[in-house]
């Protein structure tokens, strides 16, 4: 029992001694541990907290997931500021003595991290602002995805191919963000066509809404509609528009499904889709044109005075 009593003052010694002082406060290795172990379990709780808030407490209300994830986000970060004063104070340092140390900060802050700073302070300004949620359809530059979760200094997009890309926020602070759910999951597609001239251009907008009405993903309400866009170089160009609430976040497959659908429709109607046609006109020299026949071959060749 001596011994282990002796062991215990031992350590009392080792972990009493002083490494530095910050003020008049004077830091030892136990400072260190109760400040390491104290953060690292209030960084662990606060997330818990977060979880708990948003999966289970927020539920409760009217709140979307949107809402939830951004309620839960900020409480989390209040946690933080007000848990890490705790911690400082409890830890026996005087926060009037961090005045210089956060100065020093504030200097490398300005410098070298002011790109995190950005991010953070424009990932508070999407949770307050909510230009974009989680689950929204959102394009960003040459991003196209869903929000899955968004962070203190990045959003994580998932694309149709499973891939998450993990956007910094000031992206979506400084540049123009499509955000295709954040009125209501309802949007107009726009798919244009081309027929050759001389088709029955009336005949052409019933089949085309025909299309529409056939296709399950389309909406009848608001009901579609096709706009005779204008008279092209090689055909009549056409424009379906039609509303879909059930592949907002699956545009290309609701497109590729009523190109099929056009495709066939024309084809069953003998209505030709128009293909780029030049007339060549040569100012002078010699061209000469193989035509082959039978397995024989005729060389034609003409001249052009310039």
């Amino acid at each position: 029992m001596e011994r282990l009593y002796g062991w215990l003052e031992v350590v009392k010694q080792v972990l009493g001694v002083k490494l530095f002082a910050l003020g008049s406060t004077p830091i030892t290795p136990w400072t260190l541990i109760y400040l390491v172990l104290f953060f690292f379990l209030l960084f662990y709780l606060s997330d818990k907290f977060r979880r708990w808030l948003v999966n289970e407490a927020l539920t409760r209300t009217r709140m979307d997931l949107g809402v939830r994830q951004a309620t839960g986000s900020i409480v989390r970060y209040l946690v933080l500021v007000v848990g890490f004063v705790v911690i400082v104070q409890t830890a026996g340092i005087d926060l009037t003595t961090l005045n210089v140390l956060a100065g020093a900060v504030g200097i490398g802050l300005g410098f070298g991290l002011q790109n995190i700073v950005s991010n953070f302070v424009s990932g508070l300004i999407i949770l307050l602002e909510r230009p974009i949620k989680v689950g929204d359809r959102i394009e960003v530059g040459t991003v196209h995805g869903d929000v899955v979760h968004i962070g203190g200094r990045s959003t994580t997009v998932i694309t149709n191919d499973n891939i998450s890309i993990i956007v910094p926020n000031t992206k979506f602070i400084v540049e123009n963000v499509v955000n295709w759910s954040h009125n209501e999951e309802l949007v107009r597609f726009r798919i244009p066509v081309s027929v050759a001239y001389g088709s029955d251009a009336r005949l052409v907008e019933k089949l085309l809404l025909e299309v529409a009405t056939e296709s399950r993903d389309v909406r009848s309400a608001p009901e579609p509609g096709v706009c005779f866009v204008e008279f092209g170089d090689s055909g009549l160009h056409f424009e379906l528009r039609a509303w879909s609430s059930t592949l907002v976040h699956r545009r290309g497959r609701l497109l590729s499904a009523l190109n099929f659908a056009i495709y066939d429709k024309f084809a069953e109607h003998g209505i030709e889709i128009p293909f780029p046609q030049r007339d060549l006109h040569f100012k002078g020299g010699r061209v000469e044109v193989q035509m082959m026949s039978g397995g024989a071959r005729e060389v034609m060749a003409s001249r052009t005075d310039p």
